[in-house]
Parts: C-alpha cells; structure tokens; sequence
C-alpha cells in the first residue's frame, strides 16, 4: 500500500509529493519547497517517519515544481530525474527565476536520470509507471500506479481545467491529445493528483472538463 503525503509549497502553491510503502523506502515528486520553514517542514516528515527517499522525479521542469532541487541534492544526495526533452528545451532553474523577475541565488541541479515513457520506478515493493504527457512543456510525464489507482500528473491536467501552454515548448493541441490518450485512458475511477489545486478523477475529467 502506498502513502501519499501532499504538501502545499511556495508562492506559486505548487504540490510537492511525498509517497511511501511499507518499507520505509519514499519518492519525492515535484520538489517545490523554497524557504527553510518549507525545507524543514518536509525533512521533518521525513525524519519523523522514518523514511528513506530513493528518488527525485519531476513531472517537468518548470521553476516551481524544481525549486527544492538543490535542497534534496544537499540534504540526500539525490539527483532529479526528468525527461530529457525539458532538459534541452526549457532554461535553467536560475534563468527561469530571471524571466520571473526573482532576483534570488537559486542553484541548478544536473539531472541523474532521463525518464522514458513506460519506465518503471522502484522504491520498496511500489513501482511507478512513468507516462509521457507533453504540451505543457515537451517532456511533461505523469507517474501511474495501477495497483492503488492513481497518477501524479503535475501542470498536464488539473481538476476541470488543463496546464498551460504559453510558456517554453507548449502546445495545447499536443497537450489534450496526450491528455486523452495516456490519462482518460486511465480505469475511471483512478485518481489524478495535480501539481496546483486539489485531486481529480478520471471520470470526472472525462464527464466535466470543459477542454477536453
């Protein structure tokens, strides 16, 4: 069985992931924390149960689902795995800060890892399937486990609406074609865990969601 622990981080209110099984061993998804209280705040939860984190997945790499990089890096040796289109398409961590007007020393993390579509991602007993969904940046994934029904879908899909395609490599027909094809294909009553706002289903998406 896996647990999943949400965290709501910084201005941008983006959800960072935190899921674990039952053996301790834990992924990262989305690592947005930005201030120390927030660093501390999911170390912490870490800490306290006990927990021993194997990976650093990114559903893509805009600033604020990667701004804990470099905290995770420091703190747990773990480099971020990503699609390697975002990698080559989409500007640096710091260079994104500029464009956003931050004025902040943020250090770029290299990434660990490329992740393919139809991958699987190890940690304990669990597996996660990565599943590529592009438009809202080229290398867009989402991570699907079967045997607990749900996805973590970062900025793709969110609760009856769908990502933005305004920014580097986005591109809203690519993106609802990927949507249709690898998330509604999903069982209907699969659970999608967005990287801003709350949960989703797929049959609602499919029923409700006015851009699909």
């Amino acid at each position: 069985m896996i647990t999943i622990k949400s965290f709501e981080f910084n201005f941008f209110q983006e959800n960072t992931f935190l899921l674990y099984d039952d053996t301790r061993e834990a992924v990262i998804i989305d690592c947005g924390c930005f201030s120390k209280e927030e660093e501390k705040e999911l170390s912490d939860f870490i800490e306290q149960n006990q927990l021993r984190v194997k990976h650093l997945l990114c559903t893509h790499l805009h600033l604020d689902h990667i701004f804990g990089n470099n905290f995770i890096y420091k703190t747990y040796g773990l480099k971020p795995e990503a699609n390697k289109l975002d990698v080559e398409i989409l500007p640096s961590l710091s260079e994104q800060a500029q464009l956003f007007g931050l004025r902040l020393p943020i250090e770029n993390v290299p990434i660990g890892n490329y992740l393919v579509g139809n991958e699987m991602i190890q940690f304990g007993t669990s597996k996660l399937q990565v599943l590529t969904v592009p438009g809202h940046s080229p290398g867009s994934v989402a991570f699907y486990n079967k045997k607990n029904g749900f996805a973590i879908v970062g900025d793709a899909l969110f609760a009856r609406s769908i990502g933005r395609t305004d920014l580097w490599g986005g591109n809203q027909e690519v993106l609802v074609s990927a949507i249709r094809d690898k998330l509604l294909s999903l069982p209907d009553e699969t659970i999608l865990y967005p990287g801003h706002g709350p949960e989703t289903r797929v049959i609602d998406e499919k029923l409700e969601n006015p851009y699909l």
